[in-house]
């Protein structure tokens, strides 16, 4: 058990940086792989920055450290060489030096998958943000770039494929049946980009001209048994590589674009320069193996990680408290890539519904913090929603305001000026404000405030004057101290609809000629009143189209306003968001009613729009399949006081079921025009068919429950592609019927030798809404396939479970609440990331009664006990008990 005397660790701030007393200028690094363990020399070029004469202190961790060399001479440990914990510390340094360093290590045994380490019997390394630190003595900061040459020796036959950053330049066959192979990066880069990979792998290559003729070679790199589930992987990159010329005018800069897929990953994925790793997960893809959702998220995952050469790689952070000025500026532009590839509106309302589900509950919870956070504990627990999205949704308020040539010049300004540098947020925000001659100081303060702002919005129209009036209030975040709030630069892009549905000018007050029928409007301070002229009648707005900002908006607007909207808006999220606060409004008084026993009704009036929906002949079927999707319970419970999952089930419940049966002939229509086809096209409107499909199936079940598993099963054995199969066996998943376990064996007999669509099965089966959900995760647990060392494996069973099936998790009996913080208890000493990462499932308990409460408290407080518990998830659970 943890003792009062176990340290506790210390903060770093964001107030507290200081640049690196010395810097590195160039790395040699050699290693010879091996079984037992893996010797690492490194050559450092060493210089003092600035005058004084402080020692030079390294990082380093699980570092079995063999000798230590200055300019030559050997260092003796203990005197004026120090290893202190996990720092080294070298007195009396000359203001240039070499420093040479040997050590071991042992890769095998690294199941925190953070430094080098073995997955599938290769080698393979991840070094954001502190994994360089368990590979050698370092200066481990994002602000040491330096030029890196990497020699590796291997043995031959079992790793003939040895990769590292940049080109290479030498390989030769040694006695031993070994293979010696050099690397060059002409770049100078953080130590965090370094990377190495060595197995037994094969390519799929392929070539890609830039725009100024050079030419590039592009290959992805997989086990042997994943050769022929990489082509999309390959066309991904080259269509970002394209993207990334015509939008931004950045060219690739080296001779070869690697990436490589691993089985084994903490993340998704990871930029270092010139070769990328992947999880597996975002590269191999077959229709049969992978839906249209995998296929998207692959290409955007690959865009994002190329798009990071300039705005991550070129341009790094100065530390990592700026996290977010590489990681908002790449999810900004790899979702401007798929909105480009794909549907802008559908890519846009898709990116919304992941913010409010992700990034908004964590905004309300105790792990809320600016999109550049003033302090942790642990680095790794800072990759979040928002930093990611919410830190893209600041980018694109940048370019809603300066226009799209604004932002453009913004960005060539930022890439002259700072290509080869470490920089901050604030350099960002110059570049943007200098090639624009425009003030942006305000917008500092989304890089300052935690917590999502809210909009309030009150209307009134002068029939008279022919002026309507717009009083919006910004207000600090639920929860937090209004006097500290400070105002915001909000974009609000909006529109005027007419009584007929038309849009009318947006002409303010003052103007002399009639305004845009859309535009964009600053709310710079706290109180605004918008006054709109020359209006006959009563406008219905249409505030935050495209959600040209992320703030809730709290407007109380009837229902005929909201289906006004859904029915005429010529913004494709209005349309969107319209029915969601519809639906969700019903669905929430509902709620109440189940909870205090009532018998829930239907409104009627909720029946036209949702047919409107159904018979609207414009809608594409990915658009309409997000129109008929009722809100998910995770995004509703921000809006309960006390959260209540088993109500919300039950309401969300009853009004799908009840829409169906109200539009039922309209339903079964659909379901005959999106039946699965014999041959699964890859083209846009065979995806939105298999998306409509799959919604109106869904809805087909709540309207014959009693016998639609014969149905299910027949639609399972015929589909021939992933997504028409996850669809059907979705349906059954949450059937108590025989066919729902003939279905799942015959899947797992299919795929048990596919570990990607195994994670599939897991998830399908932790995410049950049947009865008895948290025996069936222990179950599940306890599966011959499943361990705690496969990240993939542990996120499709227990982060399912804890994240996704809310009533099965907050059961009342606890041991939803137990199993999960047993998984992390067991995962913590292998994996602390992905401990942590587990243990925010908990972070919201105080939103619920006291009863579940209690229960989540004293798990927390176990799992805080622990001795030897992780500075990763002890942070978490500190902060959720605080």
């Amino acid at each position: 058990m943890k003792t009062d005397e176990t340290p506790q660790p210390v903060p770093k701030f964001r107030k507290d940086y200081s640049e690196p007393d010395f810097l590195i200028e160039t790395v040699d690094l050699e290693f010879e792989l091996g079984e037992e363990f893996t010797q690492v020399r490194a050559r450092l070029e060493v210089r003092r920055n600035g005058s004084h004469a402080r020692p030079l202190v390294l990082d380093g961790e699980e570092l079995d450290t063999v000798s230590v060399r200055l300019d030559g001479k050997p260092c003796e440990l203990g005197s004026g060489c120090r290893i202190e914990g996990e720092t080294m510390r070298i007195e009396d340094c000359p203001d240039r030096f070499r420093l040479e360093t040997e050590v071991r290590i042992q890769p095998q045994n690294n199941t925190a998958l953070s430094g080098l380490y073995r997955t599938s019997g290769n080698f393979c390394t991840q070094c954001e943000a502190n994994g360089f630190r368990r590979i050698t003595w370092f200066l481990d900061r994002p602000d040491v770039m330096s030029r890196y040459r990497v020699t590796m020796l291997a043995d031959r036959e079992r790793y003939p494929v040895l990769l590292s950053n940049g080109n290479r330049v030498e390989h030769e066959e040694i006695e031993g049946g070994r293979t010696r192979v050099v690397w060059e990066d002409p770049y100078p880069k953080p130590c965090y980009l370094f990377a190495l990979v060595a197995g037994q792998l094969v390519a799929l290559k392929g070539n890609f001209t830039t725009a100024s003729g050079r030419d590039v070679r592009c290959e992805i790199w997989v086990e042997p048994r994943n050769q022929d589930s990489c082509e999309h992987a390959l066309a991904s990159l080259k269509h970002s590589m394209a993207w990334d010329e015509l939008a931004f005018g950045r060219e690739y800069d080296l001779d070869v674009y690697m990436i490589v897929a691993v089985g084994d990953f903490n993340m998704g994925a990871m930029e270092n320069k010139g070769l990328n790793v992947f999880n597996s997960k975002y590269v191999l893809a077959r229709p049969e193996t992978a839906t249209d959702a995998d296929y998207e998220a692959i290409e955007a995952v690959i865009g994002h990680e190329y798009f990071h050469n300039w705005t991550g790689n070129r341009i790094t952070c100065r530390d990592w408290f700026q996290l977010t000025l590489k990681e908002g500026l790449t999810v900004y532009r790899d979702q401007e890539f798929t909105a480009y590839r794909t549907s802008a509106a559908v890519k846009r309302i898709d990116d919304v519904r992941g913010l409010r589900a992700g990034q908004f509950p964590e905004d309300g919870g105790p792990m809320a913090h600016p999109i550049r956070p003033e302090s942790y504990i642990e680095m790794d627990n800072f990759y979040t929603a928002t930093v990611y999205e919410k830190g893209a949704e600041v980018i694109r308020m940048y370019a809603t305001l300066l226009g799209t040539d604004g932002f453009r010049r913004g960005m060539d300004l930022y890439f002259e000026r700072h290509d080869g540098q470490a920089v901050t947020c604030d350099d960002f925000r110059a570049a943007m404000a200098d090639a624009n001659n425009a003030d942006l100081a305000q917008f500092e303060n989304w890089y300052l405030q935690a917590g999502t702002p809210i909009l309030d919005v009150a209307e009134d129209y002068d029939g008279a004057a022919g002026v309507y009036i717009l009083k919006i209030q910004q207000r600090a975040p639920e929860g937090q101290d209004a006097a500290t709030f400070r105002p915001l630069p909000i974009p609000m892009r909006m529109g005027l609809l007419g009584p007929d549905g038309t849009g009318l000018p947006v002409t303010l007050e003052g103007e002399s000629s009639p305004g845009a029928l859309d535009r964009v409007i600053e709310l710079s301070e706290l109180h605004t009143e918008l006054r709109f002229t020359g209006l006959a009648a009563r406008p219905v707005p249409s505030l935050l189209r495209a959600f040209s900002a992320p703030v809730i908006l709290r407007f109380e607007r009837g229902q005929s306003d909201l289906a006004h909207l859904m029915a005429y808006d010529t913004d494709a999220f209005v349309r969107w968001d319209a029915g969601q606060t519809l639906f969700g409004d019903a669905i929430l008084a509902l709620a109440a009613d189940a909870a205090e026993g009532k018998e829930m009704v239907l409104d009627p009036a909720l029946v036209g729009p949702f047919q409107a929906v159904l018979d609207d002949s414009n809608l594409d079927g990915s658009m309409r399949a997000l129109m008929l999707v009722l809100p998910g319970e995770s995004v509703l419970e921000q809006r309960m006081g006390v959260i209540d999952p088993d109500a919300l089930y039950a309401a969300r419940s009853f009004v799908r079921r009840e829409l169906a049966s109200a539009c039922a002939a309209s339903i079964l229509r659909w379901y005959g025009a999106t039946r699965p086809s014999e041959d699964p096209g890859s083209g846009q409107d065979e995806v939105d068919r298999r998306r409509l499909g799959g919604v109106v199936l869904a809805y087909r079940a709540a309207l014959e429950e009693s016998k639609i598993a014969p149905t299910a099963l027949s639609l399972l054995e015929e589909a021939t592609c992933m997504t028409d199969t996850m669809a059907a066996l979705g349906v059954l998943n949450d059937l108590n019927a025989p066919e729902r376990s003939v279905a799942l064996d015959k899947f797992y007999s299919k795929w048990k030798d596919d570990p990607l669509v195994m994670d599939k099965w897991f998830t399908l089966q932790a995410c049950s809404r049947l009865p008895g959900a948290a025996a069936r995760a222990l179950e599940l647990s306890q599966h011959a396939d499943y361990t705690l060392t496969n990240p993939n494996r542990v996120r499709s069973v227990v982060g399912a479970f804890s994240r996704a099936n809310p009533t099965g998790f907050h059961d009342l009996s606890g041991d939803g609440y137990r199993f999960l913080a047993d998984q992390i208890v067991a995962l913590d000493p292998l994996n602390p990331q992905i401990a942590a990462r587990l243990a925010g499932g908990f972070n919201r308990w105080k939103r619920y009664d006291e009863t579940r409460q209690a229960l989540m408290r004293t798990q927390l407080e176990r799992i805080r006990s622990q001795d030897g518990l992780s500075k990763n998830t002890l942070e978490i659970v500190a902060r959720a008990l605080e």
